[in-house]
């Protein structure tokens, strides 16, 4: 392996990492804005209400989106097991 094909190989990699993690990342951040906004203009400040409906949108988008990430991980490790077996 050269230096061209481990560069390509550690873009694919950040690449992958960041298409299969930013839509769960994302949808936590929207609901943590929607919550911070309720709390600001309702003058709610307790510590629960930040938490638990973060947590249950990534639980949710994790089990909506899981069938992406698979399909996205299984495709990349493809990739690389045919890179090893020197296929392409």
């Amino acid at each position: 392996m050269d230096e061209t094909q481990f560069l390509q190989f550690a873009r694919e990699s950040v690449l992958v990492m960041l298409t299969v993690a930013s839509p769960v990342m994302l949808i936590g951040l929207v609901v943590g804005l929607a919550v911070a906004i309720f709390q600001a203009l309702t003058s709610i400040q307790e510590m629960s209400l930040t938490f638990v409906p973060k947590i249950l949108a990534v639980f949710v988008s994790l089990i909506v989106l899981l069938p992406f990430m698979f399909e996205t991980m299984t495709k990349y490790m493809e990739g690389i097991v045919d890179r090893i077996v020197g296929i392409s």
